[in-house]
């Protein structure tokens, strides 16, 4: 859908009825709808049904105390009006049938498998190999992975036409580098070392992958669900309270089918499946990749570089430790560890951030113009 801009200079509260050069009520020969129409003129030619314009009277920040001014009960009723006034004035060109979502596609789900089957594949390849084919294997494996993760992310309900910041891809990065060897590293560098390789935590990785598919389901179900409670609500508010439990449902839903594959990893490699680490980094990835592919890029970008940052800093401070002197520096660090182990830290750093985006999720996802469908086809 294609929201109409209030126009140079205009700031947003312009669509507010109350504000200075907006004519009170319906004043004598003056129609103050019809000049929001005229404000709107894009969004109104070409919306094919009223929830599209209220969804973008809503992202204008056009309330239902705006559309009492002009003396109707919401925005819905307003954008009812706007929208049969378009059609009866010739304003709007002839409409096609409303474009929906597109559904759960054979070709996105195996996309969405991707990232988990070639994961898998090169946790096997690594198991078999050994010697010096075994950084080869690693290293092809490694750009086999991000291949698919790439592809995963260029089509489905995780699919985004809004570019991310370099800062946030980086991070990202990090923070999953940091799953398969940060605790390792972490622990091998409070006993002095590494003297060598340290151990690297393989499960806790694989299961990410392997919940592409999961968390791809997920935002398609929350999608679609919240569409249908959009035709289905007459206000903004009662929209925005039938799809918040529906967003945590599904975020729940994502989480214990995160925690299965944590398990099922943990028990066939015979690893530690990491559930607070691994679990809280993949909840952080979700809510940042739900918000960011529906426009909401900022938060998200500077939560991820804070997760990042502050698992390096925790490693940093353990390492700057050992200079003569700044023992003081891995203190916190050490207390953290001690009392609840290496995956404190990124429980910690990931937790933190998945739930600042969750209430970012709860303010921003349950918006009517979160859920309005482009004007272009995917």
């Amino acid at each position: 859908m294609t929201i109409d801009s209030a126009g140079p200079g205009a700031p947003g509260g312009l669509d507010d009825p109350g504000e200075p050069g907006w004519p009170a009520g319906r004043r004598g020969a003056v129609d103050p709808v019809k000049a929001l129409m005229h404000r709107h003129r894009e969004l109104c030619e070409r919306a094919v049904d009223p929830l599209e314009i209220a969804a973008g009277l809503e992202a204008h920040g056009v309330t239902d105390r705006t559309a009492a001014r002009l003396r109707h009960r919401d925005v819905f009723s307003l954008a009812e009006e706007m929208y049969a006034r378009a059609a009866r004035d010739g304003e709007a060109p002839p409409r096609a049938e409303t474009p929906g979502r597109p559904g759960p596609r054979a070709y996105w789900a195996a996309l969405a498998l991707a990232p988990g089957v070639l994961g898998a594949a090169v946790v096997v390849a690594l198991r078999l190999t050994g010697g010096p084919s075994r950084p080869a294997v690693a290293a092809f494996g490694a750009l086999a992975v991000a291949a698919g993760l790439y592809l995963a992310f260029r089509r489905g309900p995780l699919s985004t036409r809004n570019r991310t910041t370099g800062a946030a891809r980086a991070w990202t990065c990090w923070l999953v580098a940091y799953a398969l060897a940060g605790d390792g590293l972490l622990s091998v560098g409070r006993d002095g070392g590494p003297h060598g390789p340290w151990p690297l935590a393989t499960a806790p990785v694989l299961a990410l992958f392997l919940a592409c598919a999961p968390a791809a389901w997920c935002a398609h179900l929350f999608a679609a669900r919240a569409r249908h409670r959009l035709s289905a609500s007459r206000g903004l508010e009662e929209f925005a309270a039938s799809v918040r439990p529906l967003l945590v449902g599904v975020f729940a839903l994502f989480l214990s089918a995160l925690c299965g594959l944590l398990a099922l990893c943990g028990a066939v490699l015979d690893e530690s499946p990491a559930y607070a680490g691994a679990g809280a980094l993949g909840a952080l990835l979700l809510l940042a990749r739900m918000l960011t592919s529906r426009g909401f890029t900022h938060v998200p970008g500077r939560v991820l570089v804070g997760a990042g940052a502050a698992e390096a800093t925790a490693l940093a401070t353990v390492l700057a430790a050992r200079l003569p002197g700044c023992s003081f520096l891995a203190a916190p660090v050490d207390g953290l560890v001690e009392a609840a182990g290496p995956g404190a830290v990124p429980a910690l750093a990931c937790g933190a951030g998945a739930l600042v985006l969750l209430v970012q999720a709860t303010r921003t996802l349950t918006r009517a113009s979160a859920h309005a469908p482009p004007c272009e086809a995917p």
